[in-house]
């Protein structure tokens, strides 16, 4: 997620029992795994296949458990490259990095090609790739790592870069008022999922234009609801009287898929693009949904909100009328989900509403096995809070992996189970806590004491872990599980407001730099936990720079976060710390965490004693984010997404340096990574 897109005033509040009123947090004193009985590695699931866990993406007709785990690579193959700050990539040497998919790219023949001028309408951008690209994943096309489904989400938007001059406004009453349709529409396009046919063709990659799985997802696509909220009379507005149905998606960050070959998009930073002047509900206080203003104003084109003409009022959900079938106060309740979308049909897109709603960021798979649920992690990625997982009722069956109704298997394991919250307790042991009407809260009451169906607990997710008791986390952002060991990591990426309460998960005061979380799954609802590393500046002191971070793996604020089907540790960052910025632009680490073993095979984290084992492969160019990760199956294509790029790109070259000069309206890509010899990439 870009720090440009996160609103600091926005975090969790409550007044929860914080862990250091019970515990020594000095970290030096803390007895961490690292330092005790290490984390097991999970041997069993080395025998089951795990294609759901690793970067591979199978077509839509290859079961997910009938592969099995690659062998680990022992060594990476590439030697830690300088930070950079040039406005160009810079990649590890011997290997090459091509620009694909730019915003604006045409999708098909409805769309105008792209003009640098800024002067593209609605209507193209309609038909053409979304701007900020982020989480994205590769889906192969008869198993061809030549040729397959790209799909892509698209975070927010910069108006200056997609309008000619900017926004236009107007000053109306004495208040600068938008007053462009077009201008409102295009932004609105610009957000959202594209999924787009990409083939490699004489050694270069090309988005295969009018191809008939070419579209996109917006924020004004109709999308169908399931699970608690399905019906519910939290959904009635006057667009959906029954519920059933939800307009658009926005600020889709991190991303997820699922055993059964469909794509997850998550909605993140949704609050902000809603207002409420009137009296407020306590998750719209809860979650942070504006009071005064929207994010970019879509609702002030609105005009009289009882008007038939609703395409902008709904930004507005202000009560209005006597019922919410007659206006829009329950509009933003259709928002901060996750949502399911079948690459390969021109089908229509799912809210998964039984998977909680928060701003979600990521959602990650653990293995698909046999007989037992399926289960999903997902990071709640604001200052202090929270880190859920989801499980099904239903167990998984290999054969579902074949089906081709790929949203009918989607209900039948993602709209009904059990959301948990964690909470991260001493000496590295952790507990998974229902978000059930029967669980017992912090006083001693039950869910069902402040929250009257299951479906208000999902409304207000982040309250209802308020009352359990939950470990307040430093922005947890995404998770990924390795395809060797089983075990899962998340990156928290900083919290600067945490100044005298931290807990033994979080703790660092000021934690500007941030930190990858880890855990493995125990019996019942119990895990184990360690710190896996400490993003640092090199010339941090002992209190800062705890894992012995050099210049060339000094890191901050981790972000993206992606196995690849080896078990090699992607990480990537969106650092907005001066002491780590000032001496590269953000960048992608890789590491392999299963090779980091004692003498009793115990996995380790990365301290000073092995940081060298973390090597920095890729930098974006100035003023981006590197984010977002895909693979084909034999890991000899990575595509990479780099947002809100400063003076970038000039060429379909990545890692050419635009002339001195030279002024560029910025564009988003995705980077297509490639060793020059063809190899696996890594190796």
């Amino acid at each position: 997620m870009s720090e440009a897109t996160f609103d600091p005033t926005i975090y969790n509040t409550s007044h929860n029992t914080t862990f250091d009123s019970i515990l020594d947090t000095r970290f030096s004193r803390r007895k961490l795994l690292s330092s005790g009985s290490g984390i097991a590695a999970m041997a069993a699931f080395s025998t089951v296949g795990l294609s759901a866990c690793g970067g591979s993406s199978s077509s839509p007709n290859t079961s997910s458990t009938d592969l099995t785990v690659q062998p680990s690579v022992t060594e990476l193959g590439f030697q830690s490259i300088n930070g950079a700050k040039l406005d160009a990539v810079v990649v590890a040497p011997g290997y090459k990095a091509q620009v694909l998919a730019p915003w604006g790219t045409p999708l098909n023949d409805n769309a105008n090609p792209w003009q640098d001028d800024g002067t593209n309408t609605a209507q193209d951008q309609l038909n053409a790739v979304g701007m900020h690209h982020d989480g994205m994943r590769y889906f192969a096309i008869n198993g061809s790592s030549e040729d397959g489904l790209l799909v892509v989400n698209h975070e927010y938007i910069d108006q200056n870069a997609l309008h000619a001059n900017g926004k236009t406004v107007e000053t109306i009453n004495d208040i600068e008022t938008r007053t462009l349709v077009d201008e409102i529409r295009k932004e609105i396009y610009a957000h959202g999922v594209t999924v787009a046919r990409i083939t490699k063709t004489n050694g270069t990659w090309n988005v295969v234009k009018n191809d008939p799985l070419n579209r996109r997802y917006n924020g004004a696509t109709e999308m169908d609801v399931s699970g608690p909220l399905f019906m519910s009379p939290l959904l009635t507005t006057k667009y959906s009287p029954d519920g059933r149905v939800a307009r658009g998606t926005l600020n889709n960050c991190g991303n997820g898929y699922t055993p059964w070959g469909t794509y997850l998009t998550c909605e993140e930073n949704w609050p902000g693009y809603f207002v409420n002047t009137g009296e407020r509900t306590a998750d719209q206080d809860r979650i942070g949904v504006g009071s005064d203003a929207t994010r970019y104003g879509w609702d002030q084109l609105a005009g009289d909100p009882t008007e038939q003409n609703d395409e902008f009022a709904r930004f507005n959900i202000t009560p209005s009328a006597s019922t919410p079938s007659q206006d829009y106060r329950n509009e933003a309740n259709g928002y901060g989900y996750i949502v399911e979308i079948d690459p390969f049909t021109q089908s229509r897109a799912i809210k998964r509403t039984a998977l909680g709603r928060f701003r979600h960021e990521g959602c990650e798979p653990r293995p698909a096995v046999a007989g037992e649920p399926i289960v999903f992690y997902s990071g709640h990625d604001a200052r202090f809070e929270y880190i859920y997982k989801y499980e099904s009722d239903a167990l998984w069956d290999p054969a579902d992996a074949n089906r081709i109704d790929r949203l009918a298997v989607g209900e039948k394991y993602m709209d009904a189970g059990t959301l948990y919250v964690a909470r991260f307790g001493e000496e590295g042991q952790g507990e998974w806590l229902p978000l059930t009407l029967t669980s017992v809260t912090l006083s001693g009451d039950v869910l069902g004491d402040s929250f009257a169906t299951q479906a208000d607990i999902i409304l207000n997710t982040a309250g209802a872990a308020d009352l359990l008791g939950a470990t307040k986390m430093d922005r947890p952002e995404w998770c990924a599980v390795d395809p060797i060991t089983g075990t899962a990591y998340m990156t928290l990426t900083n919290n600067t407001r945490r100044t005298d309460d931290t807990n033994i998960a979080n703790p660092r005061l000021n934690n500007k730099f941030g930190h990858i979380i880890r855990w493995d799954e125990k019996a019942g609802t119990a895990f184990e936990w360690d710190i896996f590393v400490f993003g640092a500046p090199a010339d941090g002191d002992s209190e800062t720079n705890l894992s012995g971070l050099t210049d060339l793996n000094q890191f901050a604020s981790p972000d993206g976060l992606v196995f690849d089907s080896r078990g090699i540790l992607w990480i990537q960052t969106d650092n907005g710390a001066s002491e780590v910025k000032d001496g590269t632009n953000d960048q992608m680490l890789a590491v392999i965490p299963s090779q980091l073993t004692n003498n009793q095979n115990q996995q380790m984290p990365l301290r000073a004693s092995n940081q060298a084992e973390l090597k920095r492969f890729f930098v974006g160019p100035n003023r981006c984010e590197v984010t977002g990760l895909a693979f084909t199956d034999n890991n000899t294509a990575f595509f990479a997404n780099i947002q809100h790029p400063g003076n970038w790109p000039f060429s379909n070259d990545a890692t050419q340096i635009t002339p001195e000069g030279v002024t560029l309206r910025p564009r988003a890509a995705t980077v297509v990574i490639e060793k020059i010899d063809g190899g696996a990439i890594g190796e």
